[in-house]
């Protein structure tokens, strides 16, 4: 069966980048979004109650649930991936903690060839554009896009503790992470606003999912870019029934993630041609590039009992969850309204490093991302890990059949510097918990523990503990050596009118969670597709670290 209708824009993926650019592209042309998921229910408080992220995070109903091949320094380990696979993608299913990135990141991007338009002063506009940040505007940040950002009250006494103890430690506070200076901590902005997630189909989809010129399909997923010689023309892609369907556009854009589009461009034959051929897939382009360059945070939780009865851990107690449910259905207010990664904050590891090369999360309670506590009792803990990990991994399709997941593999901890930072991040984190302002509070260190002080023994509890922090990226880089994807408009090299928009394009991964990244490279995208006045750069300062 097949779509005969002719559609301006084909977006395959209707998560953080496809519910941008569904919106901005359709205000003026036919959009036909095509999603693997189901949808955001408004109701449904595994989504929208901030503190329920560990529901969305660990079920098979909102994410495709991969994992790695076994990674060879982490004790052969197959590492757990989750991506949002529900409309509003990953931005359903986070941590809702809002991160930029520094501002040398997007400076190290634009020193590639090619792509001095994506350099901070260019980049800034847009995180602008798609923010509404409650507290207001400043030269940094906006009030009149369609994301709500909020900045959190931190009023947990262990909050109090952790500010001066990172004071203690020689390391200063900052106003906003996401402002002139991202080095020392602060709160968190977060995408939460009025006591629920604000995900990317909330804030650009809902507006607009009456337009009858934008269709979204969802409970389908895209199995292969359909060409006339190097012209991408449509889309075939698969329903919940089994159907296939088929539709056309002027123009296709993948906005998978950093798994999902480069397997899609391989299973639809741009990739490395010997290996596609290997599979039984006629090249369409030969683009070494597509897949390789995978990169990512790993992260580990430092935890610790807390000796006084001022953690969040009552809040785990089945009897006390009605209680919270019902406060936040009804007054959004309470445990249930918080991500409880409310402060933070980046540092140099080290003097060698130009700019924040470690980032910590605070949380007033000692708890995984499964929902499981290490202990009984009240505790505390930092996350915490490298942010410009030289590492680099890929995403590999195995067969021609795109229901079957692809060969992904991180290679985390292998190089000397990732090992080298590791051991600066556990240091670090001890440094900051162990300070005065804790003393009062802090009782034993229950993650890493008495046998993790040596260096091999932290890097031994890493590879054995060590969690991906979900942040996938960098597998389509964008570029023009010999193992870029696309070019600075997104374009892929080597094809007509088919783009990639998402994570995956960034030539490094950000200094931080991905998210607000995403957001604005798909609004950036969007001036870039409708051929709009860019808008005008920016010209503020930044924090340099002076050696």
């Amino acid at each position: 069966m097949g779509t005969s209708k002719q559609y301006d824009y084909i977006i395959v993926g209707g998560g953080s980048a496809g519910s941008v650019l569904a919106n901005r592209l359709s205000e003026d042309n036919s959009v036909f979004v095509i999603e693997a998921g189901k949808p955001d229910y408004r109701l449904d408080f595994r989504i929208h109650m901030p503190a329920a992220l560990t529901y969305p995070l660990q079920s098979k109903t909102y994410n495709w649930w991969y994992e790695s091949e076994p990674e060879p320094y982490m004790n052969n380990r197959r590492i757990y991936h989750p991506r949002g696979k529900v409309l509003g993608g990953s931005s359903c299913i986070n941590g809702m903690i809002y991160i930029r990135g520094n501002p040398m990141d997007y400076e190290k991007w634009a020193k590639e060839e090619g792509l001095e338009d994506w350099d901070f002063a260019h980049c800034l506009p847009y995180f602008k554009k798609f923010e509404t940040r409650l507290k207001g505007a400043d030269p940094y940040h906006g009030d009149k896009g369609p994301l709500k950002i909020t900045t959190p009250d931190c009023d947990n006494p262990l909050f109090d503790a952790f500010f001066k103890a990172v004071q203690e430690a020689g390391y200063d506070l900052t106003e906003d992470v996401n402002g002139y200076k991202q080095e020392g901590f602060s709160p968190f902005d977060q995408n939460i606003y009025r006591g629920r997630r604000h995900n990317a189909a909330r804030a650009y989809v809902h507006p607009v999912k009456d337009r009858k010129n934008l269709t979204i399909k969802l409970h389908s997923q895209a199995t292969k870019i359909l060409f006339e010689g190097k012209k991408a023309v449509g889309v075939e892609y698969i329903t919940k029934d089994g159907t296939r369907e088929t539709v056309y556009g002027g123009e296709i854009i993948s906005c998978g993630g950093a798994i999902n589009s480069p397997q899609l461009l391989q299973l639809s034959g741009i990739g490395n041609a010997d290996e596609l051929k290997n599979l039984g897939i006629e090249p369409v382009a030969d683009l070494k590039g597509v897949g390789e360059n995978l990169q990512d945070h790993l992260e580990l939780y430092v935890q610790y009992a807390c000796k006084k009865p001022v953690s969040m851990y009552p809040a785990l107690k089945w009897y006390r969850q009605p209680f919270i449910g019902a406060n936040w259905l009804f007054f959004r207010k309470g445990a249930g309204a918080t991500n409880h990664f409310e402060a933070g904050g980046f540092i140099r590891g080290n003097d060698e490093v130009e700019y924040p090369n470690l980032q910590f999360h605070f949380l007033p309670i000692a708890i995984r991302y499964d929902g499981s506590a290490p202990a009984e009792g009240h505790g505390f803990q930092l996350h915490v890990g490298p942010m410009n990990s030289d590492v680099r991994g890929h995403v590999k399709i195995k067969s021609d059949n795109p229901l079957e997941y692809p060969s992904i593999l991180f290679n985390y901890l292998s190089t000397e510097k990732e090992r080298k930072e590791w051991v600066e991040a556990i240091h670090r984190s001890r440094e900051i918990i162990n300070q005065p302002a804790f003393d009062d509070l802090r009782g034993k260190e229950l993650s890493p523990g008495e046998d993790a002080k040596t260096d091999k023994e932290i890097l031994d509890f890493i590879a054995k503990e060590g969690e991906s922090a979900y942040h996938p990226s960098c597998t389509c880089k964008m570029g023009y050596d010999e193992m870029s994807v696309v070019d600075s408009d997104l374009n892929v090299h080597g094809v007509e009118n088919l783009r990639v928009v998402d994570a995956s394009i960034m030539p490094y991964i950000t200094n931080g969670n991905i998210y607000a990244p995403v957001m604005m490279i798909a609004e950036k995208a969007a001036d870039k597709i409708l051929g709009n006045t860019p808008e005008k750069p920016a010209d503020v300062g930044w924090y340099k670290y002076e050696k």
